[in-house]
């Protein structure tokens, strides 16, 4: 059960809980499509970003949605993303000016600013999906289930 009641408004539960506010879930979806279609970072990239940010934010409805992230890790530019995404999930205020001189040199300043914005726009969802109880029941889309994701294997 989630903590507060769904509203009549929006077509996932994660909207119908933001949905109390129609101008808010326009906004925010508004928001997460140019994230996904208009940047310059590549759709594989930010999946990883969003699967590496869900166990770090622990939101369960994030995490099924795509499982544990899946890449390559040769592919650099998607390991500098997952890593500087998953330090900012364990503490945003230990990020140094030094991290962002390792993501110049993969990254854009364009990039860096859409990379960074996006972790902080999903981070932002994903606490709210932990905190209004959004679990593995209400994931429609889900590819695993938690109990295949084995959390205490790490």
């Amino acid at each position: 059960m989630t903590t507060i009641e769904f509203s009549d408004h929006g077509n996932t539960p994660f909207e119908k809980l933001i949905g109390h506010n129609t101008e808010i879930l326009n906004h925010w979806n508004r928001l997460e499509e140019t994230f996904f279609k208009n940047t310059s970072l590549d759709a594989h990239l930010l999946e990883q970003v969003r699967r590496t940010l869900a166990f770090g934010n622990g939101c369960e409805y994030c995490m099924v949605k795509g499982g544990r992230p899946d890449f390559n890790q040769s592919d650099l530019k998607i390991s500098v993303a997952v890593s500087f995404a998953e330090l900012f999930s364990k503490d945003h205020r230990s990020i140094l000016k030094n991290h962002f001189s390792m993501l110049r040199e993969f990254f854009s300043e364009k990039e860096i600013s859409e990379l960074c914005t996006f972790i902080s726009f999903i981070s932002a969802s994903q606490k709210l999906g932990k905190i209004f109880n959004l679990t593995e029941e209400y994931q429609k889309n889900a590819v695993v289930g938690m109990e295949q994701l084995n959390l205490f294997k790490d």
